[in-house]
């Protein structure tokens, strides 16, 4: 729809900045899920973590292998819409389209 869902850090190079696109695209798909909110759901890396933000909204971050957090995903007020964020990642990363927009 067109939504950013979810943002990642800024790069000084655009080269960091496509490996991190393309390391996004490989790990989505791949990621365990871990619920912070939910003491039982631990998960090796790379993996999606869902919590809850100071505000008490739920949120999603993307971990890589390494444990860097990829992404962070908006605030949710409710935990079924913070999963379908993470669906669509899922769904999506690997086909996105890349826009360029050198400022």
């Amino acid at each position: 729809n067109g939504q950013v869902i979810a943002t990642s850090d800024m790069y000084n190079d655009m080269v960091s900045c496509l490996q991190a696109i393309e390391t996004i695209r490989k790990v989505a798909v791949v990621a365990g899920l871990e619920d912070q909110t939910r003491s039982d759901s631990p998960a090796e890396l790379p993996k999606f973590e869902i919590y809850r933000d100071k505000a008490g909204e739920f949120r999603f971050r993307l971990r890589g292998e390494n444990g860097k957090i990829l992404l962070v995903g908006e605030g949710y007020k409710a935990k079924a819409s913070c999963q379908k964020g993470i669906s669509s990642i899922r769904k999506n990363a690997p086909v996105a389209t890349l826009e360029v927009d050198v400022l």
